[in-house]
């Protein structure tokens, strides 16, 4: 295996996608009809479930996504270990559009221009031998991209505000669920694609941690605290939140009265791509109202690591420079086939040992009436449950043989092995056709810890599906 060094500065550099901008113009007529039709089908369910009264009633009238295209720029173009490539670029729309949007008791909405910034991340794999030569696309943004809307007759419209943060919060979470790293838009360019040689397993894990910041929320930062608190005692109760990427967000313990607080915390993420975004948000904690934000930081996993695992950031508040800086630190762990790490049952706590991961591929011979028919499956592990999405009859879609190409993953901490079986288990709908139950202990006698297996269900059925685990060891 190469040295981590190694592999963050393998690079060529960026380059020019000139080309397939000129194929994305020539497209757009045939994008914006069909972008319109999936905002639509995708956005508007979820409105009526995350947002609150009445901003759930809102629907679209009209999408019109505008003439001008999305732009592509900075392509970076890596070879990656399990027979694959990725292409890093970075996405630039500034879409002059024509969206309105209804709701009950608010006047109608229209945006009229959507601002998006990202870098996406294709992953081509797997290579084969036979045209089209590659198995699948997975498509997703490295971070969560940057979105901005502007409203029509916006000063006409009381609370717009409000409604422009819930609307786009909402945007951001689908987009986080669907296509923001660890999740990926998976297109099969071969339609019998094996989807246990598409997966592109995490790289490994950042153990981070938050050491110490100074200057926090003093001269030329606004952000330290209300202003009945800053005239009392102007001094911060800090505590810092660490998100990176669409992972789940961290936060460490609140340190009271200090400019110059000290943590020395530490968490553990998953780490999927080197460019993900590491963002320590440093809040002042103020009981008599809301919290109150000090400073933002930002590096990226890559850059943390090629400066010898040791940052010291600079914040700011509202995009404005400060005075507070945030030391941060960490180390990289890579995934490998070898239970050593996790075996043992030791670890402080929180500290990811290694990782279980569970594909479910597909489904054969459910038999039933197939326009009542509504597959699913079901995977559980001692308290971690998960489920597939529902599949139903549909033009070009098999519901007696459905694929789901869905993953779940475990981190295991200490203490969580060795563990109960996982247990398999196939629905339809709400009611069980049948189950099995696959021992842990058959997974570590396999070829590298990884078991892959069609498992017979009862009556004919069977569900393919796969079963990976990973320990950790320390990056050279």
């Amino acid at each position: 295996m190469s040295s981590i060094n190694d592999t963050l500065t393998a690079s060529g550099g960026p380059e020019s996608p000139g080309f397939l901008n000129d194929l994305v113009t020539q497209l757009w007529p045939n994008i914006r009809v069909a972008g319109a039709r999936m905002i639509k089908d995708i956005a508007q369910p979820m409105f009526a479930t995350m947002l609150p009264s009445p901003l759930n009633t809102l629907v679209f009238e009209k999408i019109d996504l505008g003439e001008v295209p999305i732009h592509f720029s900075k392509v970076d173009v890596h070879k990656m270990e399990n027979a694959g490539v990725k292409i890093d670029l970075d996405l630039d729309w500034d879409g002059k559009c024509d969206i309105e949007l209804n709701a009950s008791m608010i006047p109608t909405i229209g945006v009229e221009h959507v601002k998006v910034r990202g870098r996406l991340s294709v992953l081509l794999c797997p290579l084969t031998n036979v045209l089209p030569l590659i198995g699948a696309a997975q498509v997703a943004f490295i971070n969560p991209p940057y979105l901005q809307l502007e409203y029509t007759n916006a000063a006409h419209i009381a609370n717009i505000s409000v409604i422009d943060n819930a609307v786009r919060k909402v945007i951001i979470s689908i987009i986080s669920s669907m296509a923001v790293l660890p999740n990926r838009f998976l297109y099969k360019l071969d339609p019998n694609n094996d989807f246990f040689k598409t997966y592109q397993h995490p790289l490994g894990v950042l153990r981070l941690t938050v050491e110490s910041g100074s200057e926090l929320g003093g001269k030329g930062g606004e952000g330290g605290g209300g202003f009945l608190k800053r005239l009392v005692s102007d001094v911060p109760d800090c505590y810092v939140k660490v998100n990176l990427s669409a992972e789940a967000e961290w936060r460490t313990a609140t340190v009271d009265n200090s400019r110059h607080p000290s943590w020395n915390e530490t968490a553990d993420f998953p780490v999927s791509d080197w460019d993900q975004n590491i963002e320590v948000d440093v809040q002042d904690e103020d009981t008599a109202s809301a919290d109150d934000d000090i400073g933002l930081g930002t590096t990226t996993v890559k850059q943390l690591l090629l400066n010898g695992g040791r940052q010291e950031l600079y914040l700011a508040h509202k995009e404005e420079p400060t005075d507070g800086r945030l030391t941060i630190r960490g180390q990289f762990f890579n995934f490998v086939p070898d239970p050593a790490s996790f075996s043992t049952g030791e670890g402080a706590p929180g500290e990811i040992l290694g990782m279980m991961t569970v594909l479910v591929a597909s489904a054969l011979g459910i038999t039933g009436n197939r326009h009542e028919l509504k597959p699913n499956v079901k995977v559980t592990w001692g308290e971690h449950s998960f489920r597939t999405a529902i599949k139903s009859d549909a033009p070009g879609a098999d519901v007696e043989n459905p694929s789901f190409d869905q993953v779940f993953k475990v981190p295991l901490k200490a203490g969580m092995m060795p563990g109960p079986p996982v247990r398999i288990a196939l629905l339809d709908g709400e009611d069980e056709r049948g189950s099995v139950e696959v021992a842990l202990g058959d997974v570590l006698s396999s070829e590298n810890l990884v078991l892959h297996k069609a498992y017979d269900l009862g009556d004919g059925a069977t569900v393919r599906a796969g079963i990976w685990l990973r320990g950790t060891t320390p990056a050279n």
